[in-house]
């Protein structure tokens, strides 16, 4: 290029002959009424705006406070549950080819390759086009994983025991029992009873609530010595005075039939 050609000189800087310029936004006080500035305006009213929700929020957790179960019982058997998130992965762990051995496909392999596939996505897939349509392997395969996703949570959803869910794990208020009672002294002693009734013999894990048996005492004699469903029979470590004693206590809901 000769020297001068293309330039022209504007005071002690040069600009080039077509005229363009940087564009350089205005500043915002330049309309008023229409802007304002980040700081402080309208980051103090985004901060307002988020207390009044933390505030709305909190009240709902105080209103609502969240269900709680039982204490933890490794005797018990207790159906598991994720948050609906999670339901498409959970129910993936239930298939054959996903579970038992292959339980390395269920939770790193498929995962992996469908997270791996949506980050990878802007490097995979360098098409211009925007619709749909113009993009047929992009769009059947979010249509793909959309579906799946969607027939995944469908299905745990459906096949959950809601019904089971909902029992398991309560709270049980545990009931006034006579602990000074010969009969509990005696039923304290037997370690089949309290194992599977607990001390407060209000059972778990499929077993009975003692305190809520309708049975004479001899008909729950009948069943420590010869057993009912999956208890079995011949537990009982005492005599059959104590046997007696204890089952007349029982049969009376935890409280001395003397009293």
């Amino acid at each position: 290029m000769h020297r001068g050609k293309g330039m022209k000189f504007v005071g002690d800087s040069r600009v080039k002959s077509d005229g363009r310029k940087v564009n350089v936004p205005k500043d915002y006080s330049e309309y008023p009424g229409k802007t304002e500035a980040f700081w402080p305006n309208f980051l103090l009213r985004e901060w307002m705006v988020g207390a009044v929700f933390l505030m709305g929020f909190l009240c709902l957790t105080l209103a609502h406070p969240a269900p709680l179960e039982a204490v933890a019982d490794p005797l018990e058997a207790y159906i598991p549950l994720p948050d609906w998130y999670f339901l498409f992965l959970f129910q993936l762990l239930k298939y054959q080819f996903a579970s038992g051995m292959f339980n390395i496909v269920g939770t790193v392999v498929i995962p992996g390759l469908a997270f791996g596939a949506l980050m990878l996505a802007p490097w995979l897939d360098t098409s211009k086009e925007r619709r749909p349509h113009r993009r047929p392997i992009a769009t059947s395969l979010m249509l793909l994983g959309v579906a799946s996703v969607i027939f995944l949570t469908w299905e745990s959803v459906d096949q959950h025991d809601w019904e089971a869910a909902a029992e398991q794990g309560q709270l049980v208020i545990p009931g006034e029992i006579d602990t000074e009672a010969e009969g509990y002294l005696i039923y304290a002693e037997q370690a089949s009873c309290i194992q599977c009734h607990g001390d407060q013999m209000t059972g778990g894990a499929g077993n009975p609530n003692l305190l809520e048996t309708e049975k004479t005492p001899e008909e729950v004699i009948e069943i420590i010595i010869n057993g009912q469903g999956a208890m079995p029979g011949g537990q009982f470590e005492g005599t059959d005075e104590e046997l007696e004693i204890m089952a007349a206590f029982i049969a009376n809901h935890g409280e001395d039939p003397e009293e």
